[in-house]
């Protein structure tokens, strides 16, 4: 069995519903002989096992993973017998939300505290001085690594990546996409390679588990076949302690609804040997969003009428989206974070352009333009090593950029640990 099947959830649910994908969907088939070892059918070599430094104790779990899966509403989730029985060992959010749609903001989002308007799953390359749950978690000497199934080889920063078909036996398919891997996508992590080799295959996965060196803080994709799959092949790895001890919590959740005429919520459940006795095969009604999975916020319950309309597409103002486009801009370092924390002032900030005067919106592609942010900036690291495939943007993002971003601000899910 593969690591995605150890992982993760789903009998029969539909993923990428709507896509051209869907219609060349593959029926689920395992690639690898067990949840710990590593597969033939990936491409890339494992990059040997992660250096992390001493557990850094929470104040109620030390690990946090997080398991992704595609497209799917609530209601259908639900129905099913194999989240059902999941369930049973968990606490499951009945008022969790998704943040918009399509896939790619959300996914933004959970690691960076906004999704800056982004409302397609279009090529973003998010720009240096642009902070993530990278920045807290280093700041604070937390361990972490990205798990994303068939990627190539780690810190892989292309579109998507078509490899053998290990299924049918012949032919190629497209496994891996970018828009479902949150932290290459910013350049504060993948323009770093210390930090981009820690954006990680399901080999890496393998290997740094039997080398019990799993991080504190995981962010785990299966592939476009595995996404999702029968969740009786999590119960091996929930049983390994190098991976779910009593200081673990595991969270399960979709990217987004299926149906995008219903508002956002999807089915998300906590797990793990850090749950307690009491909570599991319980229900928690707080709304909660996947700013949630940064920092903690508000005590709104289901069906309050306080709970926002959230699936919106390509309707919010911001530097990722081309039809109302406003610049990135330097956060109120006089505010105090979501987490309750200070506002970190990183180095290279320019806090020239505020909030307040940014100018109005623009539609960049009623002139014919796209955002500046959806061109490569042309960096990978196909030997494990950061080398050039073309020649970058000027707008790829640099410190020296002149931007007036900020690293650690107080977007609403972004928080000082």
């Amino acid at each position: 069995m593969t690591v995605s099947q150890a992982l993760l959830v789903a009998g029969s649910l539909l993923a990428y519903a709507g896509s051209a994908l869907a219609a060349t969907a593959q029926a689920f088939s395992p690639p690898a002989y067990s949840y710990n070892s590593e597969s033939t059918n990936y491409t890339g070599q494992s990059n040997n096992t992660l250096q992390n430094g001493p557990v850094v104790s929470g104040k109620a779990f030390d690990r946090f993973i997080q398991i992704w899966f595609e497209n799917t509403d609530f209601e259908t989730a639900a129905s099913s017998s194999t989240f059902q029985t999941l369930a049973e060992q968990g606490v499951l959010f009945t008022s969790y939300y998704a943040m918009t749609h399509p896939s790619e903001p959300n996914y933004i989002a959970v690691t960076g505290g906004d999704f800056f308007g982004n409302g397609a799953d279009d090529f973003r390359a998010i720009p240096m001085n642009i902070s993530t749950v990278v920045d807290l978690l280093e700041q604070k000497n937390v361990s972490w690594a990205s798990y994303q199934e068939s990627m190539p080889y780690d810190g892989y920063t292309g579109y998507n990546y078509t490899s053998f078909d290990y299924i049918s036996g012949s032919g190629d398919y497209t496994y891996y996409v970018r828009k479902h891997n949150p932290l290459v996508i910013f350049d504060s992590v993948s323009n770093v390679t210390d930090r981009a080799l820690r954006i990680r295959n399901f080999n890496d996965f393998a290997r740094d588990l039997n080398a019990s060196v799993m991080p504190q803080w995981s962010f785990i994709t299966p592939n476009l076949v595995n996404d999702p799959v029968d969740p009786i092949w999590l119960n091996p790895l929930l049983a390994d302690t190098r991976f779910n001890d009593n200081r673990t919590i595991i969270l399960l959740t979709f990217d987004e609804t299926e149906t995008y005429s219903i508002n956002n919520r999807v089915w998300t459940l906590a797990l793990g040997g850090g749950l307690p006795a009491e909570l599991k095969n319980t229900t928690d009604d707080t709304f909660y969003t996947h700013y949630s999975c940064l920092s903690t916020n508000n005590g709104i319950s289901a069906n309050s009428s306080d709970i926002p309309l959230l699936n919106l597409t390509g309707t919010i103002p911001g530097p990722l989206n081309p039809e109302y486009y406003v610049p990135f801009s330097a956060p109120n370092l006089n505010a105090t974070g979501a987490g309750g924390g200070p506002v970190f002032k990183g180095p290279g900030l320019d806090t020239s352009l505020s909030a307040a005067s940014l100018p109005a919106p623009v539609n960049l592609t009623a002139k014919g333009l796209d955002t500046p942010w959806a061109q490569n900036p042309g960096y990978d690291y196909p030997n494990g090593t950061q080398g050039y495939t073309s020649t970058p943007s000027a707008s790829a993002g640099s410190w020296t950029s002149g931007l007036p971003c900020v690293r650690l601000d107080d977007r609403p899910g972004l928080s000082v640990l």
